[in-house]
């Protein structure tokens, strides 16, 4: 049984959570650990999306921490699947703070996560080939394959 491909724009997901005293340290700097979690909310929001199973978080890596979020911004998360192996998924996700105030936006955060798509028996399961529309969708692949590549050669040196 074949499985249908799908386009990257038929998972993208958009989040935005508000930050609070709870999640920044005494001096109003929201904890990285708070970033990552919501990170890794929307990357298997938009993994799921895509595989339409359970998916869990394979790594987490080129995590750029760019600028302070601050208690009182509005965290922006925007996540697309850039590739799509046998089982796995690398979603980009591109963060930014919106100072409610002025409406400024400031790009704060970066990171590729890997999903992996796992089936009814806990065991990983084929997942939806990725359609490249556009020339930019093709080149997002070209890099994630390279970036996919990169990450297996480094988990067999271990």
């Amino acid at each position: 049984m074949t499985i249908p491909p799908k386009s990257p724009n038929e998972s993208k997901a958009e989040m935005t959570v508000r930050m609070f005293p709870s999640d920044a340290n005494p001096a109003g700097n929201v904890f990285g650990g708070e970033i990552l979690k919501q990170i890794d909310l929307i990357a298997g929001l938009v993994s799921q999306r895509h595989a339409r199973t359970n998916t869990v978080t394979a790594s987490i890596d080129r995590v750029n921490f760019l600028r302070p979020v601050y208690v009182g911004n509005a965290l922006i998360l925007n996540a697309r699947l850039n590739y799509v192996h046998r089982s796995s998924m690398e979603i980009e996700i591109i963060v930014e703070a919106e100072d409610l105030i002025t409406g400024k936006k400031t790009l704060t955060n970066t990171a590729y996560v890997t999903a992996v798509a796992l089936g009814q028996n806990g065991k990983t399961t084929e997942v939806p080939p990725l359609v490249l529309e556009t020339e930019e969708d093709k080149r997002r692949f070209a890099e994630a394959e390279k970036r996919m590549l990169q990450r297996l050669a480094e988990r067999k040196k271990n």
